[in-house]
């Protein structure tokens, strides 16, 4: 399969998939596991130069050491501003300048709003919102420098048409799809691209979640999904590859669900 390239990050030759993203340097946050490994890997697949970043840098450099291509794995704590930058340094150091990065560190609590506290919220905004604004400032100097680069936002349906069970939840994720459409519209003139992919229901620790609350909900879920089943990292990490590649360099602000079908708004 080939695929054209022309503009942004692209030099208008066609290429194989596999190596669209050649020569590229990419950092995945909360890598270490679930969406985030399989983006990575999709990442490296495609040619770039990976930084598998996670709060749990030990298990972040076992899936970069089997990862292809050049890879590293790096310790970021997306709820500390110094940690956020000594891992965009490293990564910089080891593999070169950040040409993509990709907010999907991300944390959630289901169960009743009323029976939630301050702290649990803080935690929700902390990381989803407040971590993806982090990351997103300490790399965005060096793209608006090069003219160029790809922010792809790990975001949730649950932040398009909410969801019980996880009230501050699909708030947090509803800023991350609004502070990807005015990020967007403040760097498009600068070659670089923002935009959001919102997973529905998948196979991660998150979805457990709602498994140990009510296993009765969790098969709903799947029999609500148009394909009948829930959806696997797998699923996700292609949609985030086409949107760091050059075949979207004319794609930026917007909101991509990879659902089965559970959303169509």
């Amino acid at each position: 399969m080939l695929l054209r390239v022309a503009g942004g990050l692209d030099d208008g030759e066609e290429r194989p998939m596999t190596e669209a993203l050649e020569g590229k340097v990419a950092i995945v946050t909360g890598a270490a596991r679930g969406i985030g490994a399989a983006i990575a890997a999709a990442l490296a697949q495609s040619g770039a130069a990976v930084a598998v970043a996670d709060l749990d840098g030990d298990t972040a450099r076992v899936v970069a050491d089997k990862l292809d291509g050049r890879a590293i794995g790096v310790t970021l704590n997306v709820c500390d501003t110094a940690s956020v930058l000594a891992a965009v340094d490293a990564v910089q150091a080891q593999l070169g300048p950040v040409d993509i990065l990709v907010n999907n560190a991300g944390v959630d609590v289901i169960g009743p709003f009323v029976d939630s506290d301050e702290a649990t919220w803080l935690r929700l905004v902390d990381v989803n919102l407040l971590g993806t604004i982090r990351c997103s400032r300490a790399v965005l100097d060096g793209m608006l420098e090069r003219g160029s680069g790809r922010i792809i936002n790990i975001a949730s349906d649950a932040g398009r048409v909410g969801s019980s069970g996880e009230v501050v939840y699909s708030a947090t994720k509803g800023g991350v799809i609004a502070f990807a459409k005015a990020l967007a519209r403040e760097t498009a003139s600068a070659g670089i691209t923002v935009n959001s992919v919102c997973p529905g229901p998948t196979n991660t620790a998150l979805l457990d979640q709602v498994a140990d609350v009510s296993q009765r909900l969790y098969d709903s879920l799947a029999r609500a999904v148009p394909m009948k089943r829930i959806g696997q990292p797998s699923d996700i990490a292609p949609a985030v590859a086409f949107l760091a590649s050059p075949a979207a360099g004319y794609i930026t602000g917007q909101t991509l669900s990879v659902s089965g079908g559970l959303t169509m708004t």
